[in-house]
């Protein structure tokens, strides 16, 4: 339980408190709802003495002034209404309860949701790098449940030891003796159930582990059906999955079955207790019947809150994986961060420099990039070429500053770039990429996701200039026509076209071509490479390619091999070094030859 509110209590700054008053209000509440119940239950002292014909209501205290001087006739109905009122007033107030506190606990549930989507937006790119995405998609979709479920299993605490305080108090004041017994007893019964479900935190671990591994298995699953179909390895997903799945149900049933011995135990614990102290008194005391009768019904009623207090400990304790699971996504102490600079640049003018840059991932061994120096001159186009691991989409990665280099520098013209504006810098930039990515929205929304406040012109604009035009209008609705996921009912070739419109609505000064035309036939890249030439008249390019046809326009080409600049200078000067280019190029050339004569004859 210490351990639960030492982490609830890291974890609340994070997603705010509510304000001082909300939670004094509520704690008013809770009080104003125990005193409610404990008077309602109390009054049964001088209403049963009432029907036996006592008449000096002893162990009522200065409720006799309220009944003592009425005749007869009338306690009854009086002493009844006053029940009633009680009973009514409890049940008012605990609605106000439970109405302020689910505001308060829906406020905290959106926090933590929106808090772990802020943090996934603004941690640096190499933490996603190195955890599941499943994992994280169940923080984001499971675990802030089940942590806002431990938020009302506190509330509910909260209201219950109120309960608690007020019953024990009026139990007191009718037999302090039993009441002592009683405590003593109650404390003996909490540590029995305390011992017996111990492990509740270490299987809350447990079930929180197992969701994070099915979470991940569901995301391949999905993410990789035509690949599973292709191969025809469904019955081993199916397998695989039903293994995640079991893991879950193993895990939350061990946890469930402690939660549910509390109650059970619980009952049959007090049971001798309250068959003891009527035994007792009635035997002893038969004058103090309805004392006796009332502390049993103050005991019966406080029985439950104290057992809903075992079981909320228990079920804090479950939970508490799952607090801790947040209070480690959202702490900013242990995550790297791309921090903004707040320099703006007027316009670039000379370029992008890379003065012994080097870069290592955390997941890796070797250096993606080691001692890199070279410039990406702004208004040419650059190409960057070599084999697979090369490093190529390493030093795009820095370009665009999803990394910051483990040592060296980049600057653009001649100012460092984590002194930029990182908002400004990025909108300078427009990225395709070989993988496009599109959403599950309609054409328009997609293309103007370069630039969200975009005109219906620039729009129409993006796609002239893309050679969108002339598919988009034929969808069956337009730009309105919605993709799906993945934009699945389009071809490659008008998924990479919308991937252009939607960096040409950006207008940027520096165009980056991530492998954009590798997985096109040879109609389709000509179409968009005559896109791209269009466009690319008055910009910086920078692209990554593997096709000859692609990268022999270029102002300059830089080679890389095992992260290290190998070659630099255009396809006439590196074919005469006789290097790696001009070794790459001789593969290409009579595979290309071939692929032409083919186009043609088709």
């Amino acid at each position: 339980m210490l351990a639960f509110l030492r982490t609830l209590k890291a974890l609340l700054p994070t997603v705010g408190l509510p304000r001082w008053w909300v939670l004094l209000l509520m704690l008013f509440l809770g009080l104003l709802t125990a005193w409610s119940e404990g008077l309602s239950i109390w009054l049964l002292i001088p209403l049963v003495q009432n029907q036996v014909g006592v008449t000096n209501f002893g162990g009522v205290g200065k409720l006799a002034l309220l009944f003592g001087g009425m005749p007869v006739e009338q306690r009854l109905l009086s002493i009844g209404l006053c029940i009633l009122f009680f009973i009514v007033l409890k049940n008012v107030l605990n609605f106000c309860y439970s109405i302020l506190f689910q505001r308060v606990n829906h406020s905290i549930s959106h926090q933590l949701r929106s808090g772990i989507v802020q943090q996934l937006l603004s941690v640096g790119q190499s933490y996603l790098d190195t955890h599941d995405s499943g994992k994280l998609l169940n923080t984001l979709g499971n675990e802030t449940w089940r942590a806002s479920a431990a938020f009302t299993v506190l509330a509910s605490m909260i209201i219950n030891v109120c309960m608690v305080l007020t019953l024990g108090i009026l139990l007191l004041v009718i037999s302090w003796k039993l009441a002592v017994v009683t405590g003593l007893f109650l404390l003996f019964m909490s540590l029995v159930i305390q011992k017996l479900t111990r492990n509740a935190k270490l299987l809350g671990s447990e079930a929180t582990a197992a969701n994070g591994k099915l979470s991940q298995r569901s995301v391949e699953t999905f993410q990789g059906l035509r690949l599973i179909r292709a191969f025809g390895n469904e019955p081993y997903e199916q397998n695989r999955f039903d293994a995640a799945s079991r893991e879950v149900s193993k895990a939350f049933w061990n946890m469930d079955r402690i939660c549910a011995l509390v109650q059970p135990l619980s009952e049959v614990m007090i049971a001798p207790l309250l068959l003891g102290i009527l035994v007792v008194t009635t035997i002893h005391s038969p004058t103090q019947l309805a004392s006796s009768v009332t502390f049993l019904v103050l005991l019966y009623r406080l029985h439950p809150r104290v057992k809903q207090l075992d079981s909320d400990r228990v079920t804090l304790n479950a939970l508490s994986a799952s607090i801790e699971e947040i209070r480690t996504l959202l702490d900013k102490t242990d995550k790297p961060y791309t921090h903004s600079g707040r320099k703006v640049l007027h316009s670039i003018r000379r370029g992008i420099t890379f003065e012994n840059v080097s870069l290592l991932y955390e997941s890796g061994t070797r250096q993606a990039l080691a001692n890199v120096d070279c410039t990406i001159n702004i208004g040419e186009t650059t190409a960057l070429v070599g084999p697979s691991g090369a490093g190529k989409s390493s030093l795009i990665s820095l370009v665009c500053r999803f990394y910051d280099p483990t040592s060296g520098s980049v600057s653009v013209d001649g100012n460092p770039m984590p002194e930029i504006d990182l908002a400004w810098w990025r909108n300078q930039i427009g990225v395709v990429s070989q993988d496009v990515f599109l959403f599950n929205a309609t054409v328009a929304q997609n293309i103007r996701y370069g630039k969200l406040d975009a005109s219906h012109g620039e729009l129409m604009e993006a796609a002239r200039r893309a050679h969108a035009l002339e598919f988009i209008e034929n969808l069956p609705s337009g730009f309105d026509t919605i993709l799906g996921d993945q934009g699945i009912r389009l071809s490659g070739g008008q998924r990479q076209r919308l991937a252009l419109a939607r960096a040409f609505i950006r207008n940027p000064q520096i165009l980056i071509l991530d492998e954009a035309t590798n997985s096109l036939d040879l109609i389709s890249e000509e179409v968009v490479q005559d896109a791209l030439e269009e466009f690319g008249r008055d910009r910086t390019v920078v692209m990554i390619a593997h096709r000859i046809s692609t990268i022999e326009r270029a102002n300059k080409i830089i080679v890389l091999d095992a992260g290290k600049i190998v070659e630099t200078g255009s396809t006439e000067e590196l074919l005469q070094y006789a290097g790696l280019f001009a070794r790459l190029y001789a593969l290409q050339q009579p595979a290309h030859a071939r692929a032409m004569g083919q186009a043609v004859t088709k």
